[in-house]
């Protein structure tokens, strides 16, 4: 008997995103599955229902009907409301499980298994199911148009007849994904570019970029990656000298995107009120953890501050804002995630000693079973 996934219509604020569109719909078909779709639940992502129906899905009313009878159960975050699932059912999505830990007792009470795509680990056989990177390399590109957007003058040099335009100067923050595509977008709209990451690695990536790099030489930067390729907290010291370095730099940027990012910890603080005040007006800054604390101490989730002139965005879900690729590409991840559970006959087959199963668990047979959380 086929398997039944359920894909939700998103309940959180800021969301456009869906978790599969009708590319992954054809594809789990074939694999076997039934797929059933909450109506309009692609719609903000321009995923029309007419399309879903034409890939094979039915439509559902609401998320109860959908996920009532569904084996697994797809979302892109977790739901407000936890829609009446049967027992054992998949539940799959960015679960958020640092910040609300109510909700991972809620999914031990409903006896159902919830996998959290967060933390997928970020080894060689899990890199197509890496959802953080895929969402952040878009993140990336984003903030760059949207600092072109918000900035009141060009990227790129241009010689004219009335005189030359200076090209932008735009330093990135942290160069992880969303850093790196940042960087590439930044040079392609013809920007002068510098980077700075704790992160030694992240030097010869920044510079292959056509970036210059920012940093502190030193001997602890030798251990600021951990084995999953995650910045790690810095010392007290080394951010003191690093501050230091950041603010004698920032204060020649037209543009700065803060991208740093501590799993299960507040966003480290990069951008102090003083170094804002030291940037001349029209400058701006994009700060990509303001969902997380922020970068910048005086950004504010969902505004644009203004202070002296330099704008301040922060925009909630950045990749949200750009919905139908991001969907693209997160169902692409599920899809991927889901050859790993389900056996070759096409029934469910949780191997809890899988690396990447036993890293994405939260909760099973009642439990609450990942490490981390309970």
């Amino acid at each position: 008997m086929a398997l039944k996934i359920a894909v939700l219509k998103e309940t959180a604020e800021y969301e456009a995103r869906v978790a599969t569109t009708p590319e992954t719909v054809k594809k789990l078909i074939a694999k076997g599955f039934e797929i059933y779709v909450v109506s309009g639940a692609g719609l903000p992502a321009s995923y029309i229902d007419s399309e879903f129906e034409a890939a094979g899905a039915t439509l559902s009313a609401d998320n109860d009907k959908a996920a009532k009878d569904a084996d697994i159960v797809l979302c892109v975050q977790s739901p407000a409301t936890l829609p009446k699932m049967k027992k054992d059912a998949l539940l799959i999505g960015m679960l958020s499980p640092y910040g609300d830990t109510q909700r991972i007792s809620a999914y031990a009470q409903a006896q159902i298994t919830a996998l959290s795509m967060e933390l997928v680990p970020r080894i060689t056989r899990a890199q197509a199911m890496d959802v953080l990177s895929s969402q952040s390399n878009l993140a990336g590109y984003k903030a760059v148009l949207d600092a072109a957007t918000y900035y009141t003058r060009a990227f790129p040099m241009m010689m004219t007849a009335a005189g030359t335009i200076a090209p932008a100067r735009v330093f990135v923050m942290g160069a992880g994904v969303a850093g790196l595509q940042a960087i590439a977008t930044a040079k392609r709209l013809g920007a002068i570019v510098s980077a700075t990451d704790v992160r030694p690695a992240a030097k010869e990536q920044v510079q292959s970029l056509g970036a210059s790099f920012v940093m502190v030489e030193s001997d602890e930067m030798k251990q600021a990656e951990t084995a999953g390729g995650y910045a790690k907290e810095m010392s007290d010291d080394f951010k003191r000298k690093q501050a230091t370095l950041v603010a004698e730099t920032i204060v020649k940027q037209d543009i700065v995107i803060t991208t740093a990012l501590i799993p299960g910890r507040p966003a480290p603080v990069l951008v102090t009120e003083d170094m804002v005040k030291s940037m001349k007006a029209g400058s701006i800054i994009i700060d990509l953890a303001v969902e997380q604390g922020g970068n910048c101490t005086l950004s504010k989730p969902g505004e644009i501050v203004d202070v002296n002139g330099v704008k301040i965005i922060g925009f909630h879900n950045m990749p949200s804002r750009i919905a139908t690729d991001a969907s693209a590409l997160y169902s692409r991840n599920l899809l991927n995630f889901l050859g790993i559970l389900v056996d070759k006959d096409g029934a469910l087959a949780l191997d809890m000693e899988d690396d990447i199963v036993k890293a994405t668990t939260l909760t099973k047979d009642g439990q609450i079973i990942h490490p981390n959380f309970q």
